[in-house]
């Protein structure tokens, strides 16, 4: 299988415009096991994904760990490799993002990961206060000179923390929440991340599995699976669940999705097009918990483009049925 391949904003690297979204085979997902953990980032490898966006708390390490093993027993050319660093803080506060806490992090990642130097690390959603702290950038630089990361960027929960992170001059890429439910960044953001030459990176692009139409009103999730525990913010921002559209809102705007799906796509891989359709996007990064879902995920890439009418109705229904819970929230 083949994925196009689009430019990571001023890292220069080329990366497969589907990648593989590493948060599920660590854990708040439900169980899953290390064997199916596997096979998912083998199929996605197989299948033509350059790009495996992971983070230091998914799984408590678990994440990495199965990245780096996966990657040893592959041997040849590496992935890009992403992982982030903050959310260990706690309490998690903008005081903690120091230069030494932020490098004990990173440390952890090297060994995790089993390298050198780490490809690129995100401030993890960290908060707002942050982003007006110019010496954690400059930590973050210090740490570039010193050979232990290669780039950085940030994992923002809102539009406003990703215009100010961009204003950094070496803030390479940014991840933000991008979907057929969440609009926002299109307006703003997309156009001044590509005038700034600066990689964007979707997540959260199904919508916590909403958008693969396979839930329904009885849907149960397991207690460790953050659709259960996160429903209503109890853990971390609400906007990472179901990307903070209601439950039953979001039920009923899948089922309108459907009747626009184009040719033989699954609604999961027309989601993914759908986020495609953006230039400025340089990787979207859906979770697989099996080989399946990772082949299904990287098919996307060669769905053929939306027709305009098409993208029209999915504006007009997220402006009349999703934008009201979440366009200014975030």
């Amino acid at each position: 299988m083949t994925i196009t391949t689009r430019r990571l904003g001023r890292t220069n690297w080329n990366v497969s415009e589907i990648g593989f979204g590493a948060w599920a085979i660590g854990g708040s997902w439900g169980d899953v096991d290390e064997a199916d953990a596997r096979a998912s980032v083998h199929a996605a490898l197989d299948a033509g994904m350059t790009f495996i966006d992971t983070a230091d708390v998914y799984g408590d390490g678990r994440s990495e760990r199965i990245i780096r093993d996966v990657l040893k027993e592959r041997g040849g050319q590496r992935p890009v490799v992403a992982t982030k660093a903050g959310r260990r803080l706690s309490p998690h506060s903008a005081d903690g993002y120091t230069r030494a806490n932020l490098e004990a992090f990173i440390d952890r990642s090297l060994a995790n990961l089993g390298v050198d130097a780490l490809d690129l690390v995100q401030l993890h959603c960290p908060p707002t206060d942050v982003y007006y702290r110019p010496e954690v950038f400059g930590a973050m630089d210090d740490l570039v000179a010193a050979g232990k990361i290669r780039f950085y960027g940030v994992s923002v929960e809102k539009v406003e923390e990703a215009l100010k992170a961009i204003v950094f001059p070496n803030v390479s890429t940014v991840q933000i929440i991008f979907n057929m439910f969440r609009h926002r960044p299109a307006d703003l953001f997309f156009p001044e991340a590509a005038r700034r030459d600066v990689g964007v990176i979707v997540r959260v692009p199904l919508a916590s599995g909403m958008l693969t139409g396979k839930m329904g009103r009885n849907t149960t999730f397991a207690a460790d699976d953050h659709r259960n525990f996160n429903r209503h913010g109890d853990a971390f921002d609400v906007g990472e669940t179901f990307s903070g559209v209601p439950f039953e809102v979001a039920l009923d705007a899948v089922e309108e999705l459907r009747a626009l799906i184009p040719g033989d796509a699954s609604l999961a891989q027309f989601a993914l097009r759908w986020i495609l359709m953006e230039d400025a996007v340089s990787v979207v990064i859906p979770g697989a918990k099996s080989r399946d879902q990772a082949i299904a995920n990287a098919g996307a890439s060669a769905v053929p483009p939306i027709p305009a009418n098409v993208m029209d109705q999915v504006r007009t229904l997220y402006r009349d049925r999703i934008a009201p819970h979440v366009h200014q929230r975030w």
